[in-house]
């Protein structure tokens, strides 16, 4: 009896492609069960803790626990960043016991300069001795001169720093690099960094108000973000509950705000965000500045750089940068919110 042939559209099957094909969809049954089985091992992870001065939460599904991983990754970024850590890489470059900075600094450093191109000096992260300056006007009562001012801005500026490879050049040894308004939004990136090269997918990182997400909350849904409704009356030292509430799944978000720092003197009053390419308090209405961006280390930068230029200047920006988003919340004439968002930018500002 002859042997039964299988044929498709194009003639005869051979028999050992019947086989390798059986045994290719074997395979793949088996393989969609590990992987299925796999799957149903995950577990949701909640990693949290002090850091930085500040506080860190982590939410992640995965099949192991991170949590030693994640701590040891931020207090990679304490040593290399922080300023209240004496012997942290950066501490050291300002103090002039080296000019060689590690891997973090210089990326820090160059995406710093970078946002200080882009935002004509607002971002800046030599202004610490203005800050302090001004700080402890506010705490003393007696605002620094002008003489003082200018004085101090003779060693501040970004151009005044210079990185050339890992080396940092600072123009005056008084200078203080301070990357507080860059640090912790960097730190989120390298926990995402860290969760995505361990095949998580699903996560949600917070760094003192700081944020990134990925994939899927908890309830298999896009992950929301609330913002905080800031006070424009300074009347006690709380937001007022929540602002507006946005999609937030796959991204970056870093809030800046003044509302909680300012000091009134003779009915006037000063924010204590100082304007580096003045060296003064900024004198505008906007309370808070929410960024959406690529990196929460960028998100971080230009929140603090918008709360710098005021809405205006930073809508103008805003237009020319179509990789950022923002929510940019301001005290209206009559002391009522004022909130404006960016076109493409969804926010419920009605659930709540």
């Amino acid at each position: 009896m002859a042997k039964e042939k299988t044929f498709s559209a194009f003639g005869p099957v051979p028999q050992w492609t019947r086989k390798w094909g059986m045994l290719f969809l074997i395979l793949l049954v088996v393989g969609t069960g590990f992987v299925l089985w796999r799957n149903g091992q995950k577990q949701w992870h909640t990693a949290s803790g002090p850091i930085f001065g500040t506080e860190y939460n982590v939410k992640y599904l995965a099949h192991e626990n991170l949590d030693k991983d994640l701590l040891g990754e931020l207090q990679r970024v304490d040593n290399s960043l922080s300023m209240f850590n004496q012997n942290s890489n950066l501490s050291k470059i300002n103090k002039g016991l080296t000019c060689e900075a590690d891997e973090l600094v210089v990326e820090v450093l160059t995406l710093a300069q970078q946002v200080s191109g882009a935002t004509a000096g607002a971002f800046d992260v030599t202004v610490g001795p203005l800050v302090n300056a001004w700080g402890f006007g506010f705490k003393q009562g007696t605002m620094p001169t002008d003489a003082q001012v200018d004085s101090l801005r003779a060693f501040v500026g970004a151009d005044k720093l210079k990185l050339t490879g890992n080396k940092v050049a600072r123009a005056d040894k008084r200078m203080v690099i301070d990357c507080g308004a860059i640090a912790k939004g960097y730190a989120v990136d390298r926990l995402a960094g860290l969760l995505r090269a361990r095949g998580v997918e699903h996560f949600m990182i917070e760094v003192g108000g700081e944020i990134r997400t990925h994939g899927k909350n908890s309830e298999d849904k896009d992950w929301s973000i609330g913002i905080q409704r800031p006070t424009s009356s300074g009347a006690g030292s709380e937001s007022q509950g929540i602002e507006a509430i946005m999609p937030c799944s796959n991204k970056a978000m870093a809030t800046s705000g003044n509302y909680r720092n300012f000091y009134v003197k003779d009915g006037k009053r000063y924010a204590h965000t100082i304007d580096p390419r003045t060296g003064r308090p900024v004198e505008h209405s906007l309370l808070s500045a929410t960024v959406l961006a690529p990196t929460c280390a960028e998100a971080d930068a230009y929140a603090t750089a918008f709360m710098v230029m005021g809405e205006e200047e930073a809508k103008k920006l805003l237009s020319a940068q179509p990789q950022l988003q923002a929510v940019l919340i301001s005290e209206g004439k009559d002391g009522t919110l004022v909130t404006w968002h960016t076109p493409t930018l969804y926010v419920d500002k009605n659930s709540h």
